[in-house]
């Protein structure tokens, strides 16, 4: 009876100093010790989600399986908020875990609680995703140029920081200096990072767009999409002659952009048949792009 009595009271003591702690932004505030670098379990309710995850795609059906694990389990492995002004949270890592937990109906999740600022949380963020085993070259390199722009890293501090080679780096880099569509094609599995490396020495767009529809079409492996590269850099494979790009799609492309809100990428084949591309930049982007569509 009396552990009973010292568990409710420690319950009431935690839901109290959730309560009387709005307040805590540093670590030299009262009860800061008590609360920050501690593990606790806060309402889902409490947390938002953090605005500078780069991942905007988070698969469906493994999230049902971590749910369904959380549900015979728990949570294994805690998320990490941040400590808001009053008694909210933002999420630093975790969102898979969060997103499951609440997928199940949860009210709380065990959660390690810090100080940041908006610098901190964005490199945190950034840098956590990158460790990731399965993020697709485009997202990786999007969080290293990020990490470059956002909080003005150089490639060698940038290196460090995630712990990469700086030739990893750069190779990652160089990757967002392909079109659009090539990227695309990376992002959705179509061509692998070898391929898109192999065609980064390609200088005209035309040029790489055709060789990416060659690799689709002839499935070819990146060690003969390096020797077409080679061929086409020296002059030994005939460039296929550009086709002018249909004035129905010269005429409308700034209009859909415009549309958007996001440049448009379209190309057209040789059969006349085309594809129009549209870019997005955060999940909130996606849905905003998705509601213009419906």
């Amino acid at each position: 009876m009396a552990k009973a009595t010292k568990k409710q009271a420690l319950g009431r003591g935690l839901s109290a100093l959730l309560k009387e702690t709005p307040n805590i932004n540093s670590a030299n505030d009262k009860n800061a010790d008590k609360l920050v670098g501690n593990i606790l379990e806060i309402e889902l309710d409490s947390i938002e989600v953090n605005p500078y995850q780069p991942r905007t795609y988070f698969d469906e059906e493994a999230l049902r399986e971590l749910a369904s694990s959380i549900k015979e389990l728990g949570v294994i492995q805690p998320i990490t908020v941040r400590k808001l002004p009053g008694n909210t949270f933002q999420l630093v890592s975790g969102e898979r875990r969060f997103r499951a937990s609440k997928l199940i109906g949860n009210k709380t999740v065990p959660a390690y609680i810090r100080l940041a600022n908006d610098q901190e949380m964005l490199e945190m963020a950034l840098v956590e995703n990158i460790q990731r085993k399965n993020l697709d070259p485009i997202e990786v390199a999007l969080s290293y140029q990020r990490l470059i722009d956002e909080i003005q890293l150089t490639q060698e501090d940038l290196s460090i920081r995630v712990g990469k080679k700086r030739s990893t780096v750069t190779n990652y880099l160089r990757l967002l200096k392909l079109d659009p569509i090539l990227q695309t094609g990376m992002r959705d599995g179509f061509i692998s990072m070898g391929h898109g490396r192999a065609m980064i020495n390609v200088d005209n767009t035309e040029d790489q767009l055709a060789i990416y529809e060659k690799i689709l079409r002839d499935k070819l492996s990146v060690r003969q999409t390096e020797d077409l590269v080679k061929n086409l850099k020296s002059g030994t494979v005939t460039k296929a002659k550009k086709k002018p790009v249909p004035s129905f799609v010269k005429n409308n492309i700034k209009d859909l952009s415009s549309f958007f809100g996001n440049k448009v990428a379209v190309t057209v084949g040789s059969n006349g048949k085309g594809k129009i591309s549209i870019p997005f930049t955060s999940e909130e982007d996606f849905h905003r792009i998705k509601k213009l569509l419906e």
